[in-house]
């Protein structure tokens, strides 16, 4: 696999960020796929999202300000409202009659759910309106729920190796070495994946004692867990510890070529863990700092596009999440439906 096959999914849902980082009659200035996009929320907290770039003079209207209705650009006083169209242009004299339509800035579709808020990314040359039978990720069992810890890290990597990187199954015992996580010996590790919408799955297993330790220590019971990924980077584990979930929501949204943005979220039922949540920071900093430290360092190797070669079965994931990947863009680019190269299979690897 050569490293110069990257490209960003597009006509697609990406996380934008968690919603109690955009509070009402505010804005906030964002990059996704090398786009600048303003995302606003109005008065009655009702969230949109435009193109940051005044069509004018191309200052962006994040330097402007925002009244909770409309946006107005620094320079010259144009407003917006928050579907992009443009509402005055205050140079105008009375007898200037003009489209103000033909101004108008381009807008994103956004969803906001269980205190999360997703932006699609349209393809500039093939626009596709959002696919019904792919909506945005929900969890399961929490309603409108937020989570209730979220942590956001930017790795300084393409978006696909913050991917690769985040569902190698194989990194663990070298990259995260904590007592509180797993030791650093070696085990066989034997799963059942199957084909799940845009993705695939491994099937709910048992945590043995010596892997993820930490939902021993506050769990209480025998922890059980099951991982879900799919398109474009969207990671799910669910945990059952008794009685109780912990759902990890994992999601990777492409910033630059060069830039990508981790957000980490947890929702629990477990009544106590708020307590921790200082704690809990801590420890996903570190986790995560760690995947982050290593990307950095395979930068170093990446600048001489060197052929990346993947093997058996640790790294079937990735291989899937590629071809995945391609075949997600070559059903938009010819008009069909998106048809799932996983196939079901037990996968052995030791970690």
């Amino acid at each position: 696999m050569k490293n110069n096959d990257n490209f960003f999914l597009r006509n697609i849902w990406y996380y934008a960020l968690p919603s109690n980082h955009l509070k009402p009659g505010k804005m906030v200035s964002r990059v996704f796929l090398g786009e600048p996009v303003l995302l606003i929320r109005d008065k009655d907290g009702k969230v949109a999202a435009m193109q940051d770039i005044c069509p004018h003079r191309g200052v962006p209207l994040s330097c402007g300000r925002f009244d909770g209705q409309e946006v107005e650009c620094c320079y010259h006083g144009w407003r917006f409202n928050s579907g992009g169209g443009c509402t005055a242009i205050p140079s105008l004299v009375e007898e200037q009659q003009m489209d103000l339509s033909r101004f108008d800035v381009q807008s994103y579709p956004i969803r906001e759910a269980q205190g999360n808020i997703w932006i699609y990314i349209p393809d500039r040359d093939n626009p596709q309106p959002p696919d019904s039978e792919m909506e945005i990720p929900a969890i399961p069992g929490f309603e409108e729920r937020w989570p209730q810890f979220v942590e956001v890290m930017r790795f300084p990597c393409f978006v696909d190796h913050a991917v690769v990187g985040l569902m190698d199954p194989a990194h663990s015992p070298y990259v995260h070495r904590a007592w509180w996580w797993r030791n650093e010996q070696l085990h066989e590790e034997v799963k059942q994946f199957d084909a799940s919408p845009h993705g695939f799955t491994m099937r709910r297993h048992r945590l043995p004692a010596n892997g993820g330790r930490l939902y021993w220590l506050i769990g209480g019971g025998v922890p059980e867990t099951e991982i879900s990924f799919r398109l474009p980077g969207v990671r799910v584990e669910e945990t059952t510890i008794g009685k109780h979930r912990v759902v990890n929501l994992t999601t990777v949204t492409p910033i630059s070529d060069t830039e990508t943005e981790v957000t980490f979220s947890l929702y629990w039922t477990l009544p106590w863990v708020g307590f921790f949540k200082p704690l809990l920071h801590v420890l996903a900093r570190t986790f995560l700092g760690q995947d982050r430290s290593v990307v950095e360092k395979q930068q170093i190797g990446l600048k001489y596009n060197p052929v990346l070669r993947l093997i058996k079965d640790s790294d079937v994931q990735a291989q899937w999440y590629y071809q995945l990947k391609r075949e997600y863009a070559r059903s938009i680019a010819e008009g069909r439906q998106f048809v799932n190269p996983v196939k079901g299979q037990i996968l052995r690897w030791r970690a």
